[in-house]
């Protein structure tokens, strides 16, 4: 049984330092990927509160919706398309600070204003991404961007 989420307080760094050993705690000895990474994807939430966060898996070509929290996601994403395809076709985080000026954005929601993506990497193949969207225009930089980087190196994918 998991016990609850403390959300921590202090700066982002200190939040997410306080946030990865529940993570580790939530996820070691799981062996199942979704509820991992629906874990991992509440527990981002709970903790800073973003208005989208969740993983998109690469399944016969297309990136395809995975366990998330927030409103109703776009369902399949071709590579190259959107930030989370971007991210999957170049393997490497791509921080947005106004998506509206990210050519090719895929807008699922309106409200969503700046975004992160980070490509879950194994055996030198992009199998997934973690896409988490603010409200707010340039919320996310490059202290997420290290944190969430360390946090999908834990997942058994």
């Amino acid at each position: 049984m998991a016990e609850d989420l403390i959300i921590a307080t202090g700066s982002k760094a200190e939040q997410y330092q306080a946030l990865i050993p529940q993570i580790k705690a939530l996820i070691e000895g799981e062996p199942d990927l979704v509820a991992n990474l629906a874990n991992i994807s509440a527990a981002l939430k709970e903790q800073f509160g973003w208005f989208w966060t969740g993983f998109y898996i690469v399944k016969e070509n297309e990136l395809v919706v995975g366990p998330f929290q927030g409103p109703v996601a776009c369902t399949r994403i071709r590579k190259g398309r959107g930030v989370c395809g971007a991210s999957w076709e170049k393997a490497q985080t791509i921080i947005v600070p106004d998506v509206e000026k990210f050519p090719g954005h895929i807008a699922c929601s309106s409200l969503s204003k700046s975004e992160i993506v980070v490509p879950v990497i194994r055996n030198n193949e992009v199998v997934g991404v973690l896409d988490a969207d603010s409200e707010a225009y340039n919320h996310f930089d490059t202290t997420d961007q290290e944190y969430l980087e360390k946090i999908i190196e834990f997942i058994q994918w």
